[in-house]
C-alpha cells in the first residue's frame, strides 16, 4: 500500500489513539487525570447509538469491584471534555454511580472527531457487524482509499473488509436482526444476494426455528434449484409432435429440457433419418 497517498490523514489519527492506549499507565501517571463524569460529552459524530445493557451492567459490576483498569481518552473542549475512546467504560461508570473517572487527555482537532468516532468503533471487540461495516464504509469514502488499503491500516484481511461491506447490501430487516444479535454474521453472509422478501422470510425462520448456518445454506440451495426448475419449465417448448413423429419412425430418442437426443445404431438409421425428415415425408 502506498501510505504516502494517505499522508498524515488516517494513519496519523490511528497513531494518536494507539499511542494513548499503548502508554504504560503505571509509569506515566502524570498523563492520567480524575475528571468529573458530568463534564464529559460523548463524541457528537459517534455513529453507534445502541449499547447492550446486560453487558454494561456486567462491566459496571466489575468496575465497582476492581476499579477502572483502563482510563478513557478525552480531549479538552470549551466547556469540558469530548470523549475520544471508552464510551462503554464511561456509561458503566455512570451506572456504578461514580462522579469521577480516570482519563487520559490528548490534543485532538475538532475536525478529527468524526474520524476518531469511526476508529473507536472499529477498535471495539463488541461492535456489531453492521456498525463495523458502516464505519469501514465511511472511512473508505472520506479518505478515498481501497479495501486493501483500509485492511492494512486496521490490520485485517482485505476479504474481511470486503465481506463486512457486503453486509450493507442486506435488507433493512435483516440488518436490524444482525445488529440486535438475532442472527449471526454466518447467517447474514448466506442471505447476501437474495431479494429482500426472501431475506426477511429466512430471517424469521432463523429466529423462530433456531436454524443453524448449515440449515440456512441448505434452504437457499433448495430455493435456487427450485427457481432454476421453474424457469426451465416456464421456458419449455411443446415437443409432443416431435415425439410422435420419432416414435412413428421407430427412432430411439430422449427428450429433456427442450433438447432432443436421437441415438443411431448404424449408418442405415442415419440415412433413413435424413431421407425421412429432410424430405418431410413423415
Amino acid at each position: 500500500m502506498k501510505k504516502s497517498r494517505l499522508g498524515k490523514g488516517l494513519d496519523a489519527i490511528f497513531g494518536e489513539v494507539e499511542e494513548a492506549y499503548e502508554k504504560d499507565t503505571s509509569s506515566d501517571k502524570n498523563r492520567i487525570h480524575e475528571i468529573d463524569i458530568d463534564a464529559i460529552r460523548t463524541n457528537p459524530y459517534q455513529p453507534r447509538k445502541e449499547f447492550n445493557q446486560k453487558s454494561l451492567k456486567e462491566l459496571s459490576k466489575s468496575i465497582k469491584e476492581h476499579g477502572l483498569l483502563q482510563p478513557i481518552i478525552v480531549t479538552e473542549d470549551i466547556d469540558g471534555f469530548i470523549l475520544i475512546a471508552g464510551e462503554r467504560r464511561l456509561r458503566a461508570s455512570k451506572i456504578a454511580g461514580f462522579d469521577k473517572i480516570k482519563a487520559i487527555i490528548i490534543n485532538i482537532e475538532p475536525k478529527k472527531y468524526r474520524e476518531l468516532a469511526l476508529i473507536e468503533n472499529i477498535q471495539r471487540e463488541d461492535l456489531n457487524p453492521i456498525d463495523l461495516a458502516l464505519s469501514y464504509k465511511a472511512l473508505i469514502e472520506d479518505y478515498k482509499i481501497t479495501h486493501e488499503e483500509l485492511a492494512q491500516i486496521v490490520n485485517k484481511s482485505r476479504a474481511h473488509v470486503t465481506n463486512s461491506l457486503r453486509l450493507l447490501t442486506l435488507s433493512e430487516y435483516a440488518q436490524n436482526a444482525l445488529r440486535e444479535g438475532k442472527i449471526t454474521t454466518g447467517h447474514a453472509k448466506v442471505l447476501v444476494g437474495l431479494d429482500s422478501k426472501k431475506q426477511n422470510i429466512l430471517v424469521d425462520s432463523i429466529i423462530g426455528q433456531k436454524l443453524s448456518v448449515r440449515d440456512v445454506e441448505n434452504l437457499v440451495k433448495k430455493e435456487k434449484k427450485s427457481s432454476v426448475k421453474k424457469e426451465n419449465k416456464n421456458n419449455s417448448l411443446d415437443l409432443s409432435e416431435v415425439s410422435k413423429a420419432l416414435k412413428r419412425k421407430r427412432f430411439k430418442f430422449r427428450i429433456r429440457e427442450n433438447r432432443v437426443t436421437i441415438e443411431f445404431r448404424n449408418s442405415e438409421e442415419i440415412s433413413n433419418f435424413l431421407d425421412t425428415f429432410l424430405s418431410k415425408s413423415y
